[in-house]
């Protein structure tokens, strides 16, 4: 038995034979061109450009109803990659300039892209280099099939009818997820990607395990390999003993019967066994997810990331595109509040895709700072959010805020918002509360006068933790040192919410802290009332949240904070 380590995205177990999908960059021919023979590339290039965004278009128009609702935004997003001038001009110039063939030529381009890609600081905009090599790699299936040679995909495994499948690949184009769809996918496992990857969003839509980050698998296996995937410890056993799979049959069925005890929790509250009420809400990334949110019990949506809208495009989103998304969310979540964090974005990256390398790119010009440097930008975001204020409750949450100067320019770039909106008789809700993202420690440690000017706290333990330790999580050689439990880290989460309980404004967790099982009773210690996570996540933590007592578990955790050791989450289980 073979075993590979990866990154669990999306929980579960899958027994099953493997599909290995092809090489996703694939082989390609380098040679030079002569002068003659350049527009005529060029023309090869052009027609296979076409020939892929028409291939999108087919595809997003003729979506099935019982695809995840994910897929088609997905779709949407590589169609306007593919419409960038980055791919769809830039390799024309470089046949022209260095007489390289397409192939060449585009691969060369993909590559400038990836490096821009990866030296950006957010993981999100990280992963999303892994769309642009996915658009890279479907004009190059179109240069294949040009020529006569067929597409990277396998059919024979797919169309048996013996056990269920497991996609093996180096990575998953959203596009080759739909065309497998009618298969029987019980897991998906990648070579590439991250928690935030296309195909851990597809596959927690799915409700299938996956996992990514697997490094060689896609190499290492072969068609009609007996795998399992263990989407909790991130494994992907290869050809197991009889012994391991009945192991792992078990664990099937006793994970289907937690799931089913799980669901007839959705519309019980969350209240712990002393009588604290607990808020639970979710964090959604793109519209569609709304659904998913109420369909697990959201009481809210906790954090709507914008940034969605704003990538992988030529150009800013308009107000009117704006607000259709945010109404969207409003409309779906029914009454329930919705809280829009404004635009995270900038230093390491800017909109129009063009990587611009700051000397620290963690502490550069980003979020709040960003917006505050482009109030047009700015202006017009918040007309889209007050505008669909007038649909349901919103909330405006400000990212990255480390000044109080920079909550009074906030405040009067709403109030400008406001009154342009007053001027074209346009309607917006008019008690919509403003906070602040407590992620830098600063704040955290001087919280008393950002609690006064917000009347919202959310707390993004991703980046307060990383700002405490000075640690780059991405970082390989010392994301081992990245500690959510860290004295100095909880710390800083309880003097926020003490702040904020002192006086009477909400405090929400809505970093990876708060979907993390392991760590509900240590945030209950620490009198958190109000979660934010990923829609996944929200049954296993209430479930936590039922069974525990808050008030015993303050003194626990208060004892422990006292002292300077680290947290022993074992402490608040006895």
């Amino acid at each position: 038995m073979l075993a590979l380590h990866g990154l669990g995205v999306s929980r579960g177990y899958a027994i099953g034979r493997a599909v290995v999908i092809g090489a996703a960059a694939l082989e390609v021919s380098h040679y030079r061109i002569d002068e003659e023979e350049v527009e005529a590339e060029c023309a090869r290039l052009a027609a296979a450009i076409r020939a892929a965004s028409d291939e999108l278009a087919q595809l997003a128009d003729h979506l099935p109803p019982d695809v995840p609702r994910e897929l088609g935004a997905i779709l949407q997003v590589h169609s306007m990659i593919l419409a960038d001038a980055m791919i769809s001009l830039e390799p024309l110039e470089i046949i022209r300039s260095r007489h390289y063939n397409a192939e060449w030529a585009l691969t060369a381009q993909g590559q400038a892209l990836a490096e821009q890609f990866a030296q950006m600081d957010d993981e999100y905009m990280r992963e999303r280099g892994g769309d642009v090599r996915q658009v890279i790699e479907r004009i190059l299936h179109a240069l294949a099939e040009a020529n006569g040679r067929p597409r990277g995909l396998k059919g024979s495994a797919i169309d048996d009818h013996g056990d269920p499948l497991i996609v093996v690949a180096h990575d998953i184009a959203p596009a080759d997820m739909l065309k497998l769809r009618g298969a029987r996918f019980a897991a998906f496992t990648t070579d590439l990607g991250g928690a935030t990857s296309h195909t851990a969003i597809v596959a927690r839509s799915m409700g299938v395990p996956a996992v990514v980050a697997l490094g060689v698998a896609r190499t290492l296996l072969r068609d009609g390999d007996m795998v399992i995937v263990d989407g909790e410890a991130g494994v992907l056993l290869v050809n197991p003993p009889p012994r391991v799979v009945a192991e792992y049959r078990a664990r099937q069925a006793d994970y289907a019967r937690e799931r089913a005890t799980l669901a007839t929790l959705r519309d019980v509250p969350a209240i712990t066994l002393d009588g604290v009420v607990v808020s639970m809400l979710a964090n959604i990334e793109l519209p569609e997810e709304a659904q998913a949110a109420l369909d697990a019990g959201a009481e809210g949506i906790g954090l709507f990331r914008s940034e969605f809208l704003f990538m992988g495009r030529d150009g800013l989103p308009g107000e009117d595109e704006q607000y259709e998304a945010y109404a969207s969310v409003v409309r779906t979540m029914a009454g329930r509040p919705v809280t829009i964090r404004t635009l995270d974005i900038g230093a390491d990256k800017t909109l129009d895709g063009e990587a611009t390398v700051a000397t620290n790119p963690a502490l550069g010009l980003r979020a709040i700072r960003y917006c505050l440097a482009h109030p047009e930008l700015f202006a017009t975001q918040l007309r889209a959010i007050l505008r669909a204020s007038a649909h349901g409750p919103v909330r405006i949450l400000i990212p990255m805020v480390a000044h109080l100067r920079e909550a009074r320019a906030s405040y009067a770039a709403i109030a400008a918002a406001r009154q342009e909106l007053d001027v074209r008789g346009q309607a917006y809700g008019q008690n919509i509360q403003v906070g602040a993202m407590v992620e830098i420690p600063a704040v955290a440690i001087a919280i008393e006068p950002f609690v006064e000017a917000f009347d919202f706290l959310s707390i993004g333990t991703n980046d307060l933790i990383q700002y405490t330790l000075a640690i780059d999580r991405a970082d390989p050689d010392v994301a081992g040192l990245y500690d959510s439990l860290h004295p100095a880290v909880l710390r800083l989460v309880a003097n926020t919410i003490n702040a904020g309980s002192r006086a009477g404004k909400s405090v929400s967790v809505c970093g990876e802290m708060a979907g993390d099982t392991e760590l509900t009773r240590l945030l209950l210690g620490l009198g958190l009332t109000q979660f934010s996570m990923h829609p996944q996540q929200l049954l296993d933590v209430k479930r936590e949240i039922l069974h525990a007592h808050s008030n015993a578990l303050r003194t626990k955790v208060a004892a422990v904070l006292n002292r300077a050791s680290e947290m022993d989450l074992s402490l608040l289980n006895q």
